[in-house]
């Protein structure tokens, strides 16, 4: 297989992950209850003129999801 043949795979691949994400994210934020960055568990820090949000669930829930397609990603290069 060629390199240019790969790189076509590789940018095919990449463009229906990110296709698919983006449907996840607009499928998800139709919903009422979930909020990316507003979940239950992320800290909200309200002062007179300073809001500080810590969107501590958040991080764990994008940590394992990336953890997931980079464990899927390497199963299919095998």
């Amino acid at each position: 297989m060629g390199d240019m043949e790969q790189l076509g795979k590789q940018i095919m691949g990449l463009g229906l992950f990110v296709l698919l994400l983006g449907g996840l994210i607009w499928t998800l934020a139709r919903l009422p209850s979930f909020r990316i960055g507003k979940l239950p568990g992320d800290i909200v820090i309200q002062r007179q003129t300073v809001t500080v949000y810590i969107p501590v669930v958040t991080c764990v829930l994008a940590s394992l999801l990336l953890t997931a397609v980079f464990f899927v990603i390497r199963m299919f290069k095998r």
